[in-house]
């Protein structure tokens, strides 16, 4: 059992954070519930069924090419994952009427990815045991958040801007570019100190991300303030 809170835990941390940072206009629990409930079920299934695809049209069994490995951690892992949550965010989060301000697109992003990253954590926690669960909450859990809030802030902006297409593909297309970034350094770390890249990447997600949530909050239909 404590193996299993501590899988989930930095996913459930994380969605709190989020919706405190909600400021004026807090989402519905059901709605967010469901959003979750997606990313970790849909958003898998998913990804899965896309996984078996690209390993039976494009094989990739070379561990020490770069050229397959940056193929791997961009136009497979960071694609597939990425979309499989984009597709929760723009047809099931972003057509509610709950989603009525820009900053929703954060929320049901991370939301989303949250559920996804759940799943994920605990396969892995569950063969790597507590050492595997610590380094992962500070480190693919809230990258799996970073990606996140890039695609919702974007997302968001789409809902209201009359730009729809363009930014939802912006935001998809970041958050696959720094998923991709963050796995192709790890991917490639039979390089001596390349894995380094992968928490550069991190950290300018993090930078990035909190400026998102600043400008969101800052812009907010429901801030009086504006």
């Amino acid at each position: 059992m404590s193996l299993v809170l501590a899988a989930i835990a930095p996913a459930f941390i994380i969605i709190i954070f989020i919706y405190i940072k909600d400021k004026y206009e807090k989402e519905p629990k059901r709605v967010m519930l469901f959003s979750f409930l997606l990313g970790a079920i849909v958003s898998v299934l998913i990804s899965t069924v896309l996984y078996v695809f690209f390993d039976y049209f494009l094989p990739l069994t070379d561990d020490k090419s770069v050229g397959q490995q940056f193929i791997k951690a961009f136009f497979v892992v960071a694609l597939i994952e990425e979309f499989s949550k984009y597709v929760i965010v723009r047809y099931y989060s972003q057509p509610r009427k709950a989603f009525n301000e820009p900053f929703d697109g954060i929320v049901y992003a991370v939301i989303v990815s949250m559920g996804f990253a759940m799943v994920e954590n605990i396969m892995y926690v569950f063969q790597g045991g507590y050492e595997v669960a610590l380094l992962r909450a500070f480190t693919a859990v809230p990258a799996h958040a970073t990606f996140g809030i890039l695609m919702g802030y974007f997302m968001g902006k789409a809902k209201f801007n009359g730009k729809r297409i363009a930014d939802n593909l912006i935001g998809l297309t970041l958050a696959i570019l720094f998923h991709g970034a963050y796995d192709f350094f790890l991917f490639i770390r039979f390089i001596q100190g390349i894995w380094i890249g992968a928490f550069v990447s991190l950290i300018i997600g993090i930078v990035l991300s909190v400026k998102a949530i600043k400008i969101h909050q800052k812009n907010s239909h429901f801030n009086n303030n504006n």
